[in-house]
């Protein structure tokens, strides 16, 4: 039985009781739920499909489109933000019900990686919590994940430099990317800062907060640990220790903030990047708004790195990252990490692509994937 539209609300009456407005919504969510599940059928229909024809089950160019088409179209009051929210979350759950996406993450629960994913996938993916950067990227290169989630760059304190050494021999490639507002709180058993004799984080996050601390805790030790969310559970297990994380691992392990917002930057941004084999999904089609990123190393020779630059300029093409990393030869070389604006498909990007290659003594596309504005 095809479910009804829903019946668009009467035009706001002063003499309607609220017992009257909630008889309205009630109705409403019942066809709303008639209707999202109508259109659960139909994705396993699809889904049914695309297994015979081998085709990815997840498209997030696809997914994309949907939500600009909804957005598009939406006549208020609701937000294009929230229409975009509810509409993620509708495809995250029809996309379930056709093959649900294994997604490995950095662990425990409540790190911003974990948050970063359930934006870019959507609340109903299989989540694989991993105890660092080097087994998110070992279970997507082994299969075990389909796609990997990994901090890639911070407006703070820079590059996650191990995730750059990964990138390096891995496999996979790079078909999306989140950026996340991070703020960082102090998570206590007690609500007070006496007696807090260490505090527990990653070390970019304490990196992130070190103003902060040196005013409020100075006497605490600054204790490295694998995630903030790993610095919340073991915060959970002495009340002498407090931790930096955000609200999900507040809520994950009952800890209180003591202290919001502490991160010396209040723009402090994390950059993830989504990782997979290519086979699992091949690099998104251009959207408008993409970014290129590659591994380059060029022989350690007198201006080899302005040579670097001059396809670019020649071709027109933005850089907009550009970070070095050793290769650790003894030789003094290095690998360069270089981010473009646009994609391979370009015509101009395509063009100094090619003429970067032939100067590089290696050279190795990590993805080209849709950027937000």
């Amino acid at each position: 039985m095809t479910a009804s539209a829903p019946t668009p609300p009467s035009s706001p009456d002063n003499s309607e009781s609220l017992a009257d407005l909630r008889v309205q919504i009630d109705s409403l969510d019942q066809q709303l739920l008639g209707l999202l599940n109508e259109r659960a059928h139909v994705a396993e229909l699809v889904g049914e499909v695309k297994k015979r024809e081998g085709t990815p089950y997840f498209r997030p160019d696809r997914v994309a489109q949907v939500i600009e088409k909804m957005q598009k179209s939406n006549a208020g009051p609701l937000k294009d933000l929230h229409v975009a929210a509810i509409w993620r979350e509708i495809m995250s759950a029809c996309l379930a019900l056709e093959s649900p996406q294994r997604v490995a993450v950095l662990g425990p629960e409540g790190t911003f990686c974990e948050q970063a994913a359930i934006e870019y996938f959507g609340g109903a993916a299989d989540l694989i919590y991993c105890a660092s950067f080097d087994e998110v990227f070992h279970a997507t290169a082994a299969g075990s994940a389909q796609y990997g989630v990994v901090g890639v760059e911070n407006s703070t304190e820079g590059v996650v430099t191990r995730s750059l050494d990964l990138f390096l021999h891995s496999p996979t490639h790079v078909v999306g990317e989140v950026s996340l507002l991070v703020r960082h709180h102090l998570l206590r058993s007690s609500n007070s800062l006496d007696g807090v004799e260490a505090v527990l984080a990653h070390p970019q996050a304490l990196a992130q907060c070190q103003t902060w601390l040196s005013k409020h805790l100075p006497n605490a030790e600054r204790r490295a640990v694998s995630s903030n969310a790993e610095g919340a559970r073991l915060a959970a297990t002495n009340p002498a220790w407090a931790a930096l994380a955000g609200e999900r691992a507040a809520t994950r392990f009952g800890l209180h903030i003591v202290a919001h917002a502490i991160q010396d930057d209040s723009y402090n941004r994390t950059r993830f990047s989504v990782i997979c084999l290519p086979q699992t999904l091949a690099m998104p089609p251009a959207s408008g708004r993409d970014c290129t990123s590659l591994i380059v190393s060029v022989p350690n020779r007198p201006g080899a790195v302005h040579d670097l630059l001059v396809p670019l300029k020649v071709n027109n093409v933005s850089m907009t990252r550009f970070e070095s990393r050793p290769a650790r030869t003894g030789q003094w070389e290095y690998y360069f990490y270089i981010d473009l604006d646009g994609h391979p498909s370009q015509p101009n990007v395509a063009a100094a692509l090619a003429e970067l290659r032939g100067l590089c003594a290696f050279y190795k596309v990590l993805g080209a994937y849709p950027v937000k504005a």
